[in-house]
């Protein structure tokens, strides 16, 4: 029985467990991703995309920051039955630029975005951070901040915890160190200090509330438990030690260059690293060694913050990589490059998966946001029953008509494949 339905049979008679199902639809869609060519996103930047973020409460906004200051949120839901779809803009803090002062906000940032990210709980408040030095904390409906931090030099990130229910830390990366705002209070005096040089990349653990990762232009990657006062508790070695000769102040380097972008597994059990000597780093986070995976060199000439994502619920576990004008999707454990994405003209500088859909968005300095879908197919073939109803290709060669056995000898494929695979991957 090697079809959908004979998944939900096996399902039905408890051969399968119940997450076997949705996880082999994840892997197809994960592994069938394409340039979407039937839905895209209104075009309203006008500097390139920095930092995307989709609202983990609903997955239905897309929360985004530009170079030229702007935040703009656009709706992922397609409310209108059509298969070709524009997902609008529905919010747009735009920046005064030149002579163009209509429907300006004068709460705007002055300078680039460089993060932009929701309130983890709900979409009622969002944060940016940017190169004027400020924190802002914003109401979503009013589109004004409802409150704002400066710095004494350029925000390069933050991030909030996802997980968090007894704090509301917020983690600024700027020059030399890292800054905590508690939004609770209000109050900013917390510091990290550790680093050296400009901290470009920090995230929570998803696994432990009070974990922080961070990484910076002075090649450390660190991790603190801001619960204690003695500093960092362990900095990564790209060497796992074997190079040690002196202090280990000199020599644990997670990176020969920057690091500019990471991320941690959904488990919160692995940490992905991303650095300017062109090189990902996959480190177990309980005893902070390099796994030694082997990506190949990835080109990464990021001076900024780059947005590295994993794929959620995917055996194997796949990471997207910014790689110049590309997406790299790797896998993750192995190592082995499966697939590039290609669409964009200019730097690619995030990513983002949806956590429903497992679509993927991508952000570039060409100020586009496209979305990579598994749906191109089926949209096909929708369309064209729509403009031929009662019709089929009738075996006369057009491409849009046999589509739809295509898919079906891709989804035994598969499924052939996945029936094969140990339950206990799916457990």
């Amino acid at each position: 029985m090697s079809s959908l339905v004979g998944y939900l049979a096996y399902r039905e008679q408890g051969i399968y467990p119940p997450s076997f199902l949705s996880r082999a639809e994840t892997v197809k869609r994960a592994f069938s991703l394409g340039l979407s060519k039937y839905k895209d996103l209104e075009e309203v930047h006008r500097g390139g995309v920095t930092s995307l973020d989709i609202d983990p409460a609903e997955g239905r906004f897309l929360l985004s920051g530009s170079s030229s200051g702007e935040v703009v949120i656009h709706d992922l839901h397609n409310t209108t039955g059509s298969l070709k779809y524009t997902f609008k803009c529905v919010a747009h803090v735009k920046r005064p630029i030149g002579r163009g002062r209509q429907n300006v906000s004068t709460h705007a940032h002055s300078g680039s975005v460089e993060t932009a990210q929701w309130y983890p709980l709900d979409t009622g408040m969002f944060l940016t951070s940017g190169m004027d030095s400020k924190l802002k904390i914003w109401d979503a409906n009013a589109l004004v901040p409802a409150d704002s931090y400066e710095f004494d030099s350029s925000v390069y990130c933050h991030d909030m915890s996802p997980i968090a229910t007894k704090h509301t830390l917020v983690a600024c990366g700027i020059k030399g160190r890292i800054k905590l705002i508690d939004l609770r209070s209000g109050s900013a005096s917390h510091t990290l200090q550790g680093h050296r040089r400009t901290v470009y990349t920090l995230k929570w653990s998803t696994r432990e509330p009070y974990v922080l990762a961070s990484g910076g232009a002075d090649s450390r990657v660190l991790l603190w438990d801001i619960r204690s006062a003695k500093g960092s508790f362990m900095k990564l070695d790209q060497h796992n030690g074997a190079s040690q000769s002196g202090s280990s102040e000199q020599t644990s380097t997670a990176h020969s260059g920057a690091v500019n972008g990471m991320c941690f597994t959904s488990d919160g059990l692995f940490l992905v690293t991303f650095g300017t000597d062109e090189r990902l780093r996959l480190w177990n986070t309980s005893n902070g060694k390099n796994t030694m995976v082997n990506y190949g060199k990835i080109n990464n000439e990021n001076e900024k913050s780059v947005q590295v994502a994993i794929s959620n619920s995917c055996d194997p576990t796949l990471v997207y990589v910014p790689e110049f004008a590309d997406v790299a999707v790797y896998d993750m454990f192995s190592g082995e490059r499966y697939h590039t994405l290609r669409g964009h003209y200019h730097q690619v500088t995030s990513c983002a998966v949806h956590p429903n859909t497992h679509d993927l968005y991508s952000g570039s300095l060409d100020r586009n946001i496209l979305q990579w879908t598994a749906d191109r197919d089926s949209v096909e073939e929708a369309l064209y029953q729509h403009e031929h109803p009662g019709k089929d290709d009738g075996g006369e060669g057009k491409t849009v008509g046999r589509t739809s056995q295509v898919n079906a000898d891709e989804w035994s494929s598969d499924e052939e494949e996945l029936i094969n695979v140990p339950l206990e991957q799916f457990l």
